[in-house]
Order: structure tokens, then C-alpha cells, then sequence
């Protein structure tokens, strides 16, 4: 059986690759393996995965730098972090730095694979690829450069990532639920947490005339947040 979907996973503990391949290509998957970061570069040189299985500690640098790394170069690339530490710190570091989840080890293969499922459900390529022009705004969506009357606005991997969601369904709202569940996997982690509205925040900041009292982006109490033209 083949799913069609490429995985690349990256540990230095080859018994734990070996595991990961038997298993997820007996589910369908495509495996791509590396057992450091040089090893990983060469792949995604020539090869683009659907998702990504990264260890945190890794003999030749650390999975979060690496992480950042990835998401700046492919914001809608899935991560999905294993690591041993088991800290909820450790969590939402990793899950603020752009990963998509967050599996301690050791895991249960199942779960990893109903994660891996449910994570590449919610991924799907941005439907414009080319330039979206709001008004003084233009979001280069391929490039993922956007900018004010020409200038370009310094955003993180995350911010760009809401701004497209909010932009790709402007003038309609977008629940806090369906932030949380395309951009935050884990949202468990944020029940105490106000991720979301930071992150609104910082994006009414860069963006927005005025960002005590927005144009664009809308909140919608109770419910969520609405891009208006």
C-alpha cells in the first residue's frame, strides 16, 4: 500500500531509524532517513518530504536551530519533533520555534502514525501561489515576502503562516479552534496559554495603521479573527 507521502526522519540512534522505517513503510509511507543534520541537508537538496521527523539532539547540531531552518526555508513543511525531554518547557519551546507536534520518547508507534496522518490531513498547499495585493499590502505566497507600499515586513515562519489562513479566508471568520488545529497541532499545550492572540498581536503591530484599532484584522469576540479587505 503507498499513501504517496514522503517522510523524511532524522535521529542519530540507527535501531530507532530502523524502527521507523519497517513501520511506517509497512503503512504506505515513502521513508527518507539521516542520521545528522549534514546527512539531512544533502537529502533535502534533492529530495522535498511531505513531513518531517526530527530529533532534537543530534551529533553535529541542534533539531531546533534546524527546525528554524526548515521553516524559514518551507513555512507549510509538517515538523514533528522526537525528543526525550518530557518537560512541558521543552514542548512549548519546540512548538514556538515552528514544529508542528511534539512526541517524547519512547512513543508508541500507532500514535506516531495517527499523528503523522492527522498532521498531513490538515497540510495541503496554499491555493494561490503567486501574488496576493491587498490593498498597499502584497503577500508573495511562493517567496513568502510580504510587503507595505513596497517595503518588506520582517515576519516569523508562524506569523506568515496565520496571515495567509486569515488572508485565504478574508472576509470570513476563522475560529480560534481552526488556528490552533492548522497551526498549533499540540493545542493542548495552550489551554493556559494566549499563543494565539500574541501572535495576532504582533501581526496588527507590523502590519496595521493603527494596531489599537485594526482595519484588517478583526477580532470576532468569542469566536475568532476575520481579514477584512
Amino acid at each position: 500500500m503507498k499513501t504517496g507521502a514522503t517522510l523524511l526522519a532524522i535521529d542519530d540512534d540507527h535501531d530507532i531509524l530502523k524502527v521507523l522505517r519497517a513501520n511506517l513503510e509497512l503503512h504506505g509511507f515513502s521513508m527518507l532517513t539521516a542520521d545528522s543534520l549534514a546527512s539531512a541537508r544533502e537529502i533535502l537538496k534533492e529530495q522535498q518530504p511531505d513531513l518531517v521527523l526530527l530529533d532534537l539532539t543530534l551529533p553535529d547540531g541542534d533539531g531546533l536551530e534546524f527546525c528554524c531552518f526548515l521553516k524559514s526555508l518551507h513555512p507549510f513543511l509538517p515538523v514533528i519533533m522526537l525528543s526525550a525531554r518530557d518537560k512541558v518547557c521543552d514542548k512549548v519551546i519546540g512548538l514556538e520555534l515552528g514544529a508542528d507536534d511534539y512526541m517524547v520518547k519512547p512513543f508508541e508507534t500507532s500514535e506516531l502514525l495517527a499523528r503523522i496522518k492527522a498532521r498531513l490531513r490538515l497540510q495541503s498547499p496554499p491555493p494561490q501561489q503567486g501574488l496576493i495585493t491587498l490593498g498597499e499590502m502584497e503577500i508573495d505566497v511562493r517567496n513568502e515576502i510580504v510587503k507595505i507600499r513596497g517595503s518588506e515586513v520582517p515576519l516569523t515562519p508562524k506569523e506568515f503562516q496565520l496571515l495567509l489562513l486569515l488572508v485565504q479566508n478574508r472576509n470570513n471568520l476563522v475560529s480560534r479552534e481552526e488556528i490552533r488545529q492548522r497551526l498549533w497541532k499540540d493545542s493542548g499545550l495552550y489551554s493556559w496559554s494566549r499563543v494565539i492572540d500574541v501572535h495576532i498581536q504582533h501581526l496588527r503591530q507590523k502590519l496595521e495603521t493603527n494596531p489599537a484599532e485594526p482595519r484588517h484584522i478583526v477580532t470576532v469576540v468569542g469566536r475568532g479573527y476575520r481579514f477584512e479587505d
